[in-house]
């Protein structure tokens, strides 16, 4: 169901109405309870996907095992081979 804008022509007072497409749009104002109302034309509030996303990392699954993040760049291996002889210096 659409939030439609509205705005009345007497008062000035707008504001925003969730309705079905189906209802009739509002005639009086909240406000000042004249008839006078005026449905615009709004941008709408854009395309939302729900789901499991497009990328791995926009929705992160909670698992037990799996961080989920990047992993480095070199392998352990090498990381701690890297290690030793800086510790020596």
């Amino acid at each position: 169901m659409p939030t439609y804008e509205y705005a009345c022509q007497k008062c000035g007072h707008t504001f925003e109405q969730f309705q079905s497409m189906h209802d009739a749009p509002l005639k009086k104002c909240p406000e000042c309870k004249k008839l006078g109302l005026k449905r615009l034309i709004g941008g709408g509030a854009g395309l939302i996907f729900k789901g499991s996303g497009f990328y791995i990392t926009d929705y992160k699954k909670k698992s037990g095992g799996d961080s989920g993040g990047e992993k480095p760049s070199t392998p352990k291996s090498e990381s701690k081979a890297d290690a030793k002889p800086a510790a020596n210096k």
